[in-house]
C-alpha cells in the first residue's frame, strides 16, 4: 500500500512536503493536488516511473506529456518562447491551463509527442503543488488521473489509494480534487489552439 499524506491544502506541512519530494527523488510515483483534478507525478529523469504512469493509464506514444513548473522561471529551458508567448503564458499562469510548446533538447525524448517533439507546460495555482514544487527544484512530469476505462476522475484521496494500492508509492491528500482537467492550448502555431477544454476559460484563447 502507498504510502498516504494530509497536506494542509493552505498551510501545507513542511515536513510532509520533504517527505513527498524525498520519495520523488527515489524514482517514486505520487497522486498528488492541483487546481483541476488530482494529478500523477513523478522526477523528468526517471525512466522507470515514466513507464509506470504509462502503464497504469495505459498512455500511447503519441501522449503529449506536461511538466508542471513552480513558475516561469526556467521556463526557456524546458520550451521555445519567443516574447509574444511568454506575455501570454505569464498573464495566464499560475493556472488551470496547460500550453503546449516546442520542446528544447533538455526534455527527455520519451516526454515528448514523438512526432511534433512538443512538451506540455503547467503551472498550477494549488499551494500543495506550489510547495511540493519550491522543494524538489525542478519541474515534474505530470498527467492528469484518470484511469482507463472511466470518463470521470477520482476526486477523494483515500479513495485514490484504496484503488491504486501498491502502485504508485504517495498519495498525497490535498483536500477534494475537481472533475474537470486542465484546459490545453496549442502554442506552436501563429495563433493559440484550443485542444481540450477543461477547468479553465477557453475563451481567453479564442475569437481574436
Amino acid at each position: 500500500m502507498s504510502q498516504f499524506f494530509q497536506i494542509h491544502p493552505e498551510t501545507p506541512q513542511s515536513r510532509l512536503v520533504r517527505r513527498t519530494v524525498e520519495i520523488l527523488r527515489a524514482g517514486g510515483v505520487i497522486v498528488y493536488p492541483t487546481d483541476s483534478t488530482y494529478a500523477l507525478g513523478c522526477c523528468m529523469g526517471e525512466k522507470e516511473a515514466v513507464e509506470r504512469i504509462r502503464e497504469l493509464r495505459r498512455l500511447g506514444d503519441n501522449h503529449n506529456f506536461t511538466l508542471a513548473c513552480r513558475d516561469l522561471s526556467d521556463i526557456g529551458v524546458y520550451a521555445r518562447v519567443d516574447n509574444n508567448t511568454f506575455r501570454l503564458l505569464k498573464a495566464h499562469t499560475p493556472g488551470p491551463f496547460t500550453f503546449v510548446l516546442p520542446a528544447t533538447s533538455e526534455v527527455p525524448r520519451r516526454l515528448q509527442h514523438p512526432k511534433r517533439r512538443t512538451i506540455g507546460i503547467r503551472v498550477p495555482d494549488q499551494r500543495v503543488a506550489q510547495a511540493i514544487l519550491s522543494e524538489l527544484g525542478e519541474p515534474l512530469m505530470t498527467t492528469s488521473l484518470l484511469l482507463p476505462g472511466e470518463e470521470l476522475p477520482l476526486t477523494d484521496a483515500e479513495l485514490i489509494r484504496e484503488r491504486l494500492g501498491s502502485r504508485v508509492d504517495a498519495v498525497v491528500d490535498g483536500g477534494p480534487g475537481g472533475m474537470e482537467p486542465s484546459t490545453v492550448v496549442d502554442l506552436t502555431g501563429d495563433a493559440p489552439v484550443v485542444v481540450r477544454r477543461g477547468a479553465g476559460d477557453a475563451a481567453r484563447f479564442e475569437g481574436g
